[in-house]
């Protein structure tokens, strides 16, 4: 096994532009967006969307993007819309559509907003109380913005190991 080009985001420094207590949230998001680019650009959809009766690989990919969109939708003290409910519904069928190029996108495409919103959120509004869910449960801006990245890392560690299990079968 080779060294990496490069350290994890967390050994690079700070993240320009994100307060410093939101630096673990771009860090986590960041090895979360390089995790899914390095091991999913080149895969076929037939691999990422094969029933296993577990999750699909490609599952995981989608569900890390529309997951982070609606945490860090409350954490900005919105409610979700239609559209989010109904992407929510879509994560678990299979999208033979999209390939690894194409989960990739939408995975950048997720995380570039959600690093946004970190860069767009003042450090003294972090500990402000919102609310999750129809049930509207307690949380804060914080704990969405880092349940949202620790969220991330966890499903490109799903996508990761779920990709490697399929290859190994192959």
């Amino acid at each position: 096994m080779s060294a990496p080009a490069q350290p994890e985001p967390w050994l690079r420094g700070p993240v320009e532009g994100i307060a410093p207590i939101l630096q673990p949230a771009a860090h986590a998001l960041l090895q979360a967006q390089e995790e899914i680019a390095a091991y999913a650009r080149d895969l076929p959809a037939d691999l990422l969307w094969r029933e296993t009766g577990a999750a699909t690989a490609g599952f995981h990919a989608l569900h890390l993007a529309g997951a982070l969109d609606r945490l860090y939708t409350y954490a900005r003290g919105g409610t979700l819309s239609d559209a989010q409910r109904a992407q929510l519904k879509a994560e678990a069928t299979p999208r033979p559509d999209l390939d690894g190029a194409a989960l990739v996108r939408i995975v950048d495409e997720a995380i570039g907003r959600a690093l946004e919103q970190l860069r767009a959120t003042p450090a003294e509004r972090v500990f402000d109380e919102r609310r999750v869910g129809r049930a509207g449960l307690p949380s804060t801006v914080l704990g969405l913005l880092f349940h949202g990245a620790e969220h991330s890392t966890r499903h490109a560690g799903q996508f990761i190991t779920t990709v490697k299990l399929l290859q190994a079968g192959r």
